[in-house]
């Protein structure tokens, strides 16, 4: 168990926006910043982090919490995880007592399946450094690409024994089981024959975005024709590949401050282009691009450069890939090698100013170089020719923006000699079939009006007026936001002279309905308040940061809701509108004694309620008047708090 003094201080410590910003790239607006919601697929940022606060909020999907919750959602960690995660970062020393055999039995797949990966991680970097096959096979390959020490320390390589179960064995010693070691994809269980999968070969761990590893690819040294050259480890509950970019977590910051990613197909060529100064590349680890992939990068920047060897032929097999990023919206250029060069040769053979030159100098704009390339193929070929304009216009169509859209066919239309309006036709016929498709039409259904909604059924609505979840929202509402802050009240000094009294919102709140005996309906807003009135008893006030990242998901859930709103009030907005701007903070004393009052109001209206439906079971006359006279001054209360707030009751 972690104390709670190291968790206030991780949670004292931890910045909000510094925690996100690894994952998110942020934008500074006013007070606070935003970014594109990593939870869910959005092209107009919604994702709010207020640094004051020490919050994040989606206003599209909903997602909020704090750094620990940001942590736990993003990585899929649990609570201590997390704590020790942001400890980690931010240099806070835990102490933790040992686990006893019923915790470690208690851990769920996921954490065995990482604890798994991060043993193999340290088995297979050990071998490579220390065992004389390590060094004599796995360390010289290394070493004959130029990778240096410290690069091969930075990216945790190793090496697995040319031995069946090498691996294995040793996992099963140090107290891992069977199941697990097959479940990550480590170990091969056969008809009850284990044995490793990576067996002699040099080992590429693959890091998520925290840098914890979730599997590995693995490199055949030796000639074998029956043989993958590079194999990589299978799905599991920790690694999918189709969201997974090696080299992403070394990468990510570097592509954040270039805002670019170059993309590159293997292991060797991140490692490469890394130790050369070019940190901002990632590799798709040998499988084709997918949509979860780019979507990842577009966290970081919207531009990526993909670097390919001299092969056209490849290429053109990728067009389809590269499309789809085309449809992310996002800025896509092109590099060739020269023929017979890949980005690992071409790094190596030549100097880091030399490379980011010939980088530089030769990025091509993705439609240009596209049209470029198959204007080769049609050789005045008027079939060919107009395949070329089809395969351009399709690409072109999957482009968002639509001034993007009018530049590429201005810009195409004179590469390929084609009338302007030619182009802008089958543009149109493509878009128009796109929305079809999109909204299941038939081809010979009119199209609708694009932004027509189809109106509900009028239905009548019920609605509960004892309902108090408005009420008490609103008090927990002003408990977080200014429990701190002072009330001044007029008061009596005791010998009937008027006097002032300063106290805590927090304290004015707490008293008053703990005074009254009322509770909250709702158990998030009951747990909030009672934290406050037990930390009033030790004359504390809980920050909001207590409950932002509390264990609870769902009392952080309800703080943070109460916490954030999606507009903000700009500083200088009385001096360019010349418009005094009453806030519910200068009008503080007020707000409160109407949410108290409000609240006391929707009690009695309750207790009006139950006292009614009483008197309509009653039996005898002994009830009937005890219940008349409570009813009477149920409603005299209501008449005076009603007084107070203002409001005029006429019955």
């Amino acid at each position: 168990m972690i104390s709670k003094d190291t968790i206030q201080t991780i949670i004292e410590t931890s910045r909000v926006e510094e925690v996100v910003g690894d994952f998110v790239t942020l934008k500074k607006r006013g007070v606070n910043y935003i970014g594109l919601c990593p939870f869910h697929n959005e092209k107009t940022p919604s994702f709010t982090v207020s640094p004051a606060k020490g919050i994040y909020k989606c206003f599209g999907c909903g997602k909020a919490g704090g750094s620990i919750n940001f942590i736990m959602e993003h990585e899929h960690y649990s609570y201590p995880e997390a704590l020790k995660y942001l400890a980690k970062k931010y240099n806070v020393e835990i102490e933790e007592d040992e686990q006893t055999p019923e915790q470690i039995q208690a851990m769920n797949e996921k954490e065995n399946l990482y604890a798994v990966t991060a043993f193999a991680q340290k088995y297979f970097t050990g071998q490579l450094l220390n065992s004389e096959e390590g060094k004599s096979i796995g360390l010289s390959y290394f070493k004959n690409r130029d990778f240096r020490e410290n690069t091969i320390e930075k990216f945790e390589l190793g090496y697995n024994p040319d031995s069946w179960d090498a691996f294995t064995k040793n996992a099963l010693e140090n107290g891992f089981k069977p199941e697990f070691l097959s479940a990550s994809g480590i170990t091969i269980d056969k008809n009850g024959k284990r044995f490793d999968r990576f067996k002699g070969r040099v080992i590429f761990p693959i890091h998520n975005l925290s840098g914890r590893v979730i599997g590995f690819g693995g490199r055949i040294l030796k000639k074998d024709e029956k043989a993958a050259k590079y194999i990589n480890s299978p799905e599991s509950d920790i690694y999918n590949k189709s969201k997974s970019l090696y080299g992403i977590y070394f990468a990510k910051s570097a592509i954040i401050n270039k805002d670019n990613c170059f993309l590159v197909e293997g292991y060797t060529d991140v490692i490469s282009l890394h130790q050369a100064g070019f940190e901002n590349v990632v590799a798709s680890s040998g499988t084709s691009l997918t949509e979860d992939q780019i979507r990842l990068i577009r966290r970081y920047t919207p531009n990526i450069t993909i670097l390919y060897d001299g092969d056209e032929a490849g290429l053109k097999a990728s067009f389809r890939g590269i499309d789809m990023i085309l449809g992310q919206g996002m800025n896509v250029k092109i590099v060739m090698f020269p023929a017979g060069e890949d980005p690992d040769s071409f790094v190596r053979s030549h100097r880091s100013i030399e490379v980011e030159e010939y980088l530089d100098g030769n990025a091509k704009d993705f439609i240009r170089f596209k049209t470029g390339i198959l204007l080769k193929e049609t050789k005045d070929d008027p079939v060919k020719k107009a395949g070329l304009i089809k395969e351009i216009v399709q690409s072109i169509s999957l482009i968002p923006d639509g001034i993007t859209r009018s530049v590429y066919v201005k810009e195409c239309s004179s590469m390929m000699d084609i009338g302007e309006q030619t182009l802008m036709n089958e543009l149109n016929k493509r878009l128009r079939e796109k929305f079809k498709k999109q909204n299941k039409l038939s081809p010979t259904e009119p199209q609708p009006p694009v932004f027509v909604e189809a109106q509900p059924d009028h239905q009548q609505i019920e609605v509960d007026f004892l309902n108090s979840e408005y009420q008490e929202k609103d008090i927990i509402r002003l408990l977080l936001n200014y429990g701190h802050e002072e009330l001044t009240l007029d008061v009596d000094d005791g010998h009937g002279h008027p006097a002032t009294e300063t106290v805590s919102v927090a304290r004015f709140i707490v008293d008053d309905l703990n005074a009254d005996e009322i509770k909250f309906n709702n158990g998030e807003y009951q747990f909030v308040f009672d934290e406050y009135a037990e930390m009033l008893g030790k004359d504390e006030i809980p920050e909001d940061k207590y409950f932002i990242n509390h264990e609870d998901q769902k009392v952080s859930k309800a703080a943070i809701d109460l916490l954030t709103t999606p507009y903000e009030l700009s500083k200088n907005w009385e001096e360019v509108a010349r418009v005094i701007v009453t806030t519910e903070k200068g009008k503080l004393l007020q707000a409160v004694e109407n949410a108290v009052l409000s609240f006391k109001a929707k009690r009695i209206e309750e207790l009006v309620h139950k006292n009614q439906e009483k008197l309509k079971a009653v039996e005898n006359d002994e009830d009937l008047l005890i219940l008349l006279n409570e009813l009477k001054n149920l409603k005299e209360t209501s008449r005076e708090i009603n007084r107070l707030m203002g409001r005029v009751i006429t019955r």
